[in-house]
């Protein structure tokens, strides 16, 4: 049963057309989980990239903290309806965990350490378009949010931004996570309201 928090408002008239069709306007950061949150400690953390053929590489949260940082300003959309303007960030591109990798997937399988996953194409991780979260607003990123890191994807709606990320999985073909296997679109753009398989 999804967990949701209160703190919903009405469409603002001064969003300047950023807010996508049928979505509504929230200072607050409600919080949608599949269960309760986890509690996953820093020093024991790992995140791994595997790739078809086997490949994999594994980072440490002291490794992750040794990348070069971005912190981008993104406006996120969620499924449930809100959307929240202006929300900053900092993590390590995806395009940087990526680099020098060999692969002929064209989709991952993300992973969390809750069981969670979710799928997405290869190249909507590439390109400036993802990172590998570990603050919000320049605090490390809260639990019920994903801390100590989650996944960000901010052009698609946020069920594809998993939560308490703990492993990528490149795939030659496209494999449906949890939501996607309940009925939800299996791409999830905002702007089309790709909410339910046939949106």
């Amino acid at each position: 049963m999804a967990l949701v928090s209160k703190g919903f408002v009405g469409r603002r008239r001064d969003d300047d057309g950023r807010t996508p069709p049928g979505q509504y306007l929230t200072k607050d950061f409600p919080v949608l989980a599949i269960g309760p949150s986890p509690s996953v400690a820093t020093d024991t953390w790992t995140f791994q990239i595997t790739t078809e053929r086997g490949e994999s590489r594994t980072w440490t949260w002291d490794e992750m903290a040794a990348l070069p940082h971005e912190r981008p300003t993104v406006d996120i959309h969620c499924v449930t309806k809100w959307s929240k303007l202006d929300t900053t960030w900092t993590g390590v591109s995806i395009d940087v965990l990526l680099g020098g990798l060999e692969t002929d997937a064209q989709y991952v399988v993300v992973h969390g350490f809750d069981g969670y996953t979710t799928n997405l194409p290869l190249e909507d991780l590439l390109g400036g378009k993802a990172w590998l979260v570990t603050e919000f607003d320049g605090a490390p990123l809260a639990r019920e949010h994903g801390g100590p890191a989650r996944l960000l994807v901010p052009h698609l709606y946020f069920w594809k931004s998993a939560k308490w990320v703990s492993r990528i999985e490149l795939t030659e073909q496209n494999e449906q996570g949890f939501w996607e296997r309940g009925g939800y679109h299996d791409y999830g753009d905002p702007w089309r309201e790709q909410r339910y398989q046939g949106d």
